[in-house]
């Protein structure tokens, strides 16, 4: 039993859809929520865009941190612990702080925008860093920023109409990925 648990934690192609999948869920319940509070739609979209992409990122960090630490438990791990370890932490802690952010934000919106903007700012710059394939999860990043900056109503449905259509595609990969049943490395053919 815990050798298929452990098997689960390092299937790297599992992760993707499994945070994806929660993500959605948590997007969900607060939609659900939300019909109950005076908030205005603009705000219930950028608390849901956000919610969403903090935990997407936050669990496949976690997920990301869980790999490493068991890999290093069993001397398997191929890296550096101190480097590995920083990149993840790198992430989640920034990713789970906007999660939790989010709510104080379409509270007070005002005292919290530079902060909202520097968490996806640093969340999508970070992916980036790490490789130009990480490009459609840090995509939305820049979507959640430009949607709180949006003045037009056309503008801001655009945003949101594109960042449903990319987390749409990127779902899709995410299927095709999960059901290859391969690394990363050989899904993109590095390997």
């Amino acid at each position: 039993m815990i050798e298929r648990i452990v098997v689960l934690v390092l299937d790297e192609n599992k992760w993707l859809t499994i945070a994806m999948l929660l993500s959605i869920i948590a997007v969900i319940v607060l939609v659900s929520r939300q019909h109950r509070q005076s908030l205005s739609l603009r705000l219930k979209i950028l608390e849901a865009m956000n919610l969403f992409y903090g935990c997407l990122i936050g669990i496949m960090s976690f997920g990301h941190l869980l790999a490493v630490s068991v890999k290093a438990s069993q001397g398997t791990l191929q890296g550096s612990l101190w480097i590995l370890y920083p990149l993840g932490l790198v992430l989640a802690i920034p990713a789970w702080w906007l999660v939790f952010l989010v709510r104080q934000f379409v509270k007070e919106e005002e005292c919290w925008k530079t902060r909202m903007v520097a968490l996806n700012a640093w969340l999508g710059f970070c992916l980036l860093a790490l490789g130009l394939h990480n490009w459609p999860l840090a995509m939305p990043a820049a979507l959640n920023i430009a949607y709180q900056f949006h003045s037009r109503r056309t503008v801001g449905w655009a945003i949101v109409t594109v960042e449903i259509v990319a987390i749409f595609a990127l779902f899709i990969g995410s299927l095709v990925f999960f059901a290859s049943g391969q690394s990363f490395e050989q899904f993109r053919g590095i390997e």
